[in-house]
């Protein structure tokens, strides 16, 4: 129960800080949950393909890192799926 717990308030802090490094671009506390859980797993993917997550912080740090990474990367193909004219 409590890994979820850990994973929700991760994944709701990265991306709040998601949205804020991408000037605005949030979706409310349930978007910002699910943007930040999504961008968890597409940060911890990209980093391991990558090779770069043997450079990141064990627990709560490196988590973040990850999942805000993720997210900044998630939000910004959003923006270009769903680009403003």
């Amino acid at each position: 129960m409590m890994n979820w717990v850990y994973v929700g308030l991760v994944g709701l802090a990265a991306g709040f800080l998601a949205g804020l490094i991408m000037k605005g671009r949030g979706f409310g506390f349930i978007g910002n949950l699910v943007v930040g859980i999504v961008g968890a797993i597409l940060g911890g993917w990209l980093f391991g393909v990558l090779g770069l997550s043997k450079w990141l912080p064990e627990g709560l740090v490196g988590s973040l890192v990850t999942a805000v990474a993720g997210a900044v990367v998630l939000l910004f193909l959003i923006g270009l799926v769903f680009k403003k004219k």
